[in-house]
């Protein structure tokens, strides 16, 4: 039986493990998804399930900028996408 090069094999060892036998193949488990963790630094899921980030364009050479142009950035936006939807399952969402 061929199994991916990835993932465990499970094994049960019965109470009984000096007799020959005593030990049964349960199966194999592919490994379990990690979570992003740089994306659950920068997003987060709303409620609705739609990902959350901060806009771009805010952190430095801010002088030159109007403060009307800042108060807009400061803002959360909403993402809804097929890239949105690549990030929520990253997170483990």
């Amino acid at each position: 039986m061929a199994f991916p090069s990835t993932g465990r094999f499970i094994y049960y060892i019965t109470p009984f493990a000096d007799r020959e036998g005593s030990c049964c193949f349960l199966g194999f488990v592919m490994p379990k998804m990690k979570t992003h963790k740089g994306s659950r630094k920068r997003f987060k899921i709303s409620a609705n399930g739609k990902l959350k980030r901060s806009q771009a364009g805010k952190k430095h050479l801010n002088s030159p900028k109007t403060g009307k142009r800042k108060r807009h950035l400061r803002g959360r936006v909403a993402e809804v996408g097929v890239v949105a939807q690549k990030y929520i399952t990253a997170m483990g969402g």
